[in-house]
Formats: structure tokens, sequence, C-alpha cells
């Protein structure tokens, strides 16, 4: 574990919102991703669009938006960021049975834009669960974490 102090919480303890007022503006850009596995009947509803809902991803992409621009209402200590960019692609994985999110969100501003990217992520993910779980209540969600950030004084990182 990093020996790097938390910065959520004040010197007694309490949580805090960190203060960003003396970083500097910079481009900020996050990309996540996390998957949704089912029952190979669901998956092909999904492509098939036959899923009774209407097109699932065009739905699951639109809520990913909206829960990437609304990450500061749920996450108690994050800043509300000016995003200029939000992007959500779907990935068909027949093999494994799975749909693949991956979230890019970008900002020019002092504060990282990582819990933008798994917001959104996530909800994408919950949407398709929402959208089939009466075909399909079994639906596993996994594997939902950060696999790039660039941007801010710590600069580049990249999952392994």
């Amino acid at each position: 574990m990093s020996s790097t102090p938390l910065t959520h919480f004040d010197s007694n303890g309490r949580a805090q919102m960190v203060d960003v007022s003396t970083k500097a503006e910079t481009h900020r850009i996050a990309r996540a991703a996390g998957w949704i596995a089912m029952q190979p009947e669901t998956l092909a509803r999904i492509v098939e669009g036959t899923s009774g809902k209407g097109d699932v991803l065009g739905v699951a992409r639109i809520a990913a938006i909206q829960a990437a621009k609304r990450t500061a209402d749920l996450i108690p200590l994050c800043h509300d960021l000016p995003l200029t960019r939000i992007s959500i692609d779907f990935e068909i994985d027949p093999g494994l049975n799975r749909v693949r999110c991956l979230t890019s969100a970008e900002c020019v501003g002092r504060s990282g834009v990582e819990m933008e990217a798994l917001c959104a992520a996530s909800v994408g993910l919950l949407t398709i669960y929402d959208m089939c779980k009466a075909a399909d209540r079994g639906m596993t969600i996994g594997e939902i974490r950060l696999i790039e950030k660039a941007g801010g004084k710590s600069g580049h990182w990249k999952a392994a």
C-alpha cells in the first residue's frame, strides 16, 4: 500500500473536500472500463434489439453520460467539474457472453476526472442490468476500474 496520505481527511481524521484552489488548470482525461456477463440468449437479445425495451446500449450510453455529469451529486467529496467531453463505447464479447463498457471523461480543471469515468462505467452497466433483468436476473457486473488517467501534477498513469 502507498504511503501517500489520504487527502480526503484532515489532520484530525475528519472527512474534507480537498482544496484545489492552488492547483493549476490542466487538460485532464480519465478512462475506465467494466463488464457485464449474461446468458447467451440475453446477449443475443441486446445485439438483435429484441429485448422488448428498445435499444439497450443506446439507453445505457445516455445513462452513463448523465452519470458522469452528476458524479459530484453522488460521491460526497467530489468536486463539480466542467466536463468538456464524455464518450461511452460498448464492446460485445460473444465468447464470454459479456458486454464491456469503456468510458472516457475530460475536462480542463484543477481536479482529475477519474470518478466521472468510473461513475459512467458503473451506471452504464447497471442500466444494462436494469433493462434486461426480466430475462436474466443472474447477470454479473465486474472489474470496474480505472484504466488510464492523464493531466495534473501526478501526470500520466496507465493500468498494467
